[in-house]
């Protein structure tokens, strides 16, 4: 088995795709957008062997970037679920997750963070960031500003943080082509659309 060092974008890719968590199609992402891959995290994270090997590797990069000492983990659910705790039984602390009710983003379930905590929040992917930035926009309401972010797969093409000046996280940054629907090559050839994601809307 491989170490946690060990790991580069490569390695990574090379996990995705032994695990059948990186699928190519015609796929709608949570975004919206249209896309020729997808990376279905739920099929390695199902596997705590890979899902600490990654986790472990993510702690080191938190660690090495001299970060301050991490007290929450915190992604939205339901991707983020999983994700949120491997990475904070990496780092020796807590792990929380937000929930979307009633269209906005919700801190449920009797968790709770003070404004001192530092907060590492997570996605398995970034693709826009959107879900991530609804977690942040939500701690900002509680005085809570994370110290940084992160996933395992970043295909927004930077760092989708960049303009509140947070810290990037990430195992693998892949360049993936993205389309909005009216202008999907795909669509207009008539390949049959997967809608894997579980905020996608139905196509036509």
């Amino acid at each position: 088995m491989s170490t946690a060092t060990s790991l580069d974008t490569a390695r990574v890719l090379e996990m995705f795709r032994a695990t059948s968590a990186m699928l190519e199609g015609h796929f709608v992402l949570s975004s919206g957008l249209h896309s020729d891959r997808y990376f279905q995290c739920a099929l390695i994270l199902e596997r705590p062997d890979q899902a600490e090997i990654l986790a472990r590797e993510t702690a080191r990069r938190v660690r090495e970037a001299g970060l301050p000492k991490i007290d929450i983990v915190i992604g939205p659910a339901l991707g983020a679920v999983t994700w949120a705790y491997e990475v904070a039984r990496a780092l020796g602390c807590r792990a929380q997750f937000t929930e979307r009710k009633d269209d906005s983003m919700q801190l449920r379930r009797g968790f709770s963070i003070k404004p001192t905590d530092n907060v590492f929040v997570v996605e398995d992917v970034f693709t826009t960031g959107g879900s991530a930035r609804e977690v942040i926009d939500l701690l900002k309401t509680m005085g809570v500003t994370p110290k940084v972010t992160g996933c395992i797969i970043n295909r927004s093409g930077g760092n989708p943080f960049a303009d509140l000046k947070l810290p990037l996280v990430t195992l693998a940054d892949v360049e993936v082509k993205t389309w909005a629907p009216d202008d999907c090559p795909m669509c207009k050839s008539k390949v049959p659309l997967t809608k894997p994601g579980s905020r996608a809307k139905p196509a036509g």
